[in-house]
């Protein structure tokens, strides 16, 4: 019980600050009373001006677009590629694969510049196409898949095979439906690093208009001072998406991972 207070404690916070002006939020900081917890008047105002103040509405559409087409894309490139890996035998099968491991274990922040540099000179800064292409190869990804595929018994594949289906209809009529867990895993995992990206789209993204909801955060801090309620709104705002769409997927998520193999 300790551990979920601890746990909760900033989101109930977060939740508590979005719901009065920034007036009394000052006011029951110091000293501690229950008012610095429960709001002596619930205000939607912060969430109000959000939207119409703030102009958050186009990071949030940028964010699911973007996010959207990387599940999309991401999905199928690393469902392909496992296929290949799992299914066949061709050179250097091996330090591939090693190499496709070895690059998920990489931090991102070891390879944003020269990312930058790449995508500068492919002519994609400042662009959706930069935001999306890096992040729909995941080595993570096509491990999962990898595993997966590995367990899928090779009498059903070499059975399709007689009957004549070719590597297509095999990965489309047979992999697939069998494999509803690891793509909502899969989409999962490529949704939370493109709803929660901080790095990449500060960098590659200079306009406003493309901006995502992680970067709009940051308009609520100016040099003089900070906007907490419409901050702690936006917040709570861009963690209950994540949250709607991983609650009812979560039984799904579990497995995906328990049956790739990936277990701990």
């Amino acid at each position: 019980m300790l551990i979920a207070v601890l746990t909760l404690f900033p989101l109930f916070w977060g939740i508590s600050a979005s719901l009065r002006d920034d007036t009394e939020l000052y006011a029951y900081v110091m000293p501690f009373t229950i008012h610095t917890l429960i709001p002596v008047e619930f205000t939607f105002k912060s969430y109000i001006e959000l939207f119409t103040k703030y102009g958050f509405m186009k990071p949030v559409l940028n964010t699911v677009f973007v996010t959207g087409i990387s599940i999309f894309f991401g999905c199928i490139l690393n469902s392909v590629a496992a296929f290949a890996f799992a299914m066949f035998d061709f050179k250097f099968k091996k330090p591939i694969f090693t190499l496709v491991l070895l690059s998920f274990m990489i931090p991102f922040e070891a390879i944003a510049l020269p990312l930058y540099q790449v995508a500068d000179k492919m002519k994609m800064v400042d662009t959706y196409q930069g935001m999306i292409l890096p992040s729909i190869a995941s080595g993570l990804v096509l491990f999962l898949f990898v595993q997966f595929f590995k367990d899928i018994p090779a009498d059903l594949l070499d059975a399709a095979r007689v009957d004549g289906a070719h590597i297509g209809k095999i990965y489309t009529r047979i992999l697939m439906p069998l494999s509803k867990p690891i793509f909502i895993t899969a989409g999962l995992m490529i949704f939370m690093d493109q709803w929660n990206s901080y790095l990449w789209p500060l960098l590659i993204a200079r306009s406003k208009e493309i901006r995502t909801i992680q970067i709009a955060l940051t308009q609520f801090n100016t040099e003089h001072s900070t906007a907490w309620s419409a901050l702690y709104a936006g917040s709570m705002f861009s963690a209950l998406i994540p949250l709607l769409l991983f609650l009812p997927l979560q039984k799904y998520f579990v497995q995906g991972i328990t049956s790739s193999g990936v277990k701990g």
